[in-house]
């Protein structure tokens, strides 16, 4: 079983039909928010989190308030979850190598958190962690929770982490969680 995160993801992505009628979709043309809620008779809440997951995994991108399939991705993806052995991690070709030392450090090939680190290399795993958090995008605990249990099982400690680097921000009851250069909807 390939456990590598971006091929979950993708998995997931695949298996949910709502998401499956978007790209659906989007095979056939180009499409605004408001074009899929009306064409899918979809609510706009669930197509707000389906198009922010989907350009997260890779296989869709916004271009002029539109959305479009990113056809060379999906078709990567699809044959990453064929290939017989797994890559693992590899760090984005424009980090700087202490970044990329530390990531490869801390990390383990399928790009979970193998051990969490103390300051400055913390803020190095946070920047990463970052990343998998759409913009302009409201998420609720239990959301931010769901998606940092991917990188590490102390999603509390990593949530506090965020918000503290000022990466992650919050309204005061917990409620609303957000990427900090954004602001609340």
């Amino acid at each position: 079983m390939n456990t590598n995160p971006e091929i979950l993801d993708f998995l997931k992505a695949m298996s949910d039909a709502d998401r499956l009628r978007i790209i659906g979709l989007l095979t056939q043309r180009r499409a605004s928010r408001a074009d899929i809620v009306a064409k899918l008779n979809l609510p706009l809440r669930d197509v707000v989190n389906h198009l922010a997951f989907l350009e997260f995994v890779g296989v869709l991108s916004q271009k002029d308030d539109a959305y479009e399939l990113n056809d060379s991705k999906l078709a990567d993806l699809g044959r990453a979850n064929f290939a017989k052995e797994s890559r693992g991690y590899v760090p984005a070709p424009e980090l700087d190598d202490k970044s990329k030392k530390v990531l490869k450090a801390f990390l383990n090939p399928d790009g979970s958190i193998r051990q969490i680190p103390a300051q400055p290399k913390l803020q190095v795993i946070l920047n990463y962690l970052i990343q998998a958090f759409a913009p302009n995008t409201n998420y609720t605990e239990k959301e931010v929770n769901q998606i940092l249990r991917r990188f590490h099982e102390d999603t509390a400690g990593l949530r506090r982490d965020l918000v503290d680097a000022n990466l992650l921000a919050r309204i005061s009851d917990g409620s609303r969680y957000w990427r900090v250069d954004e602001t609340i909807k």
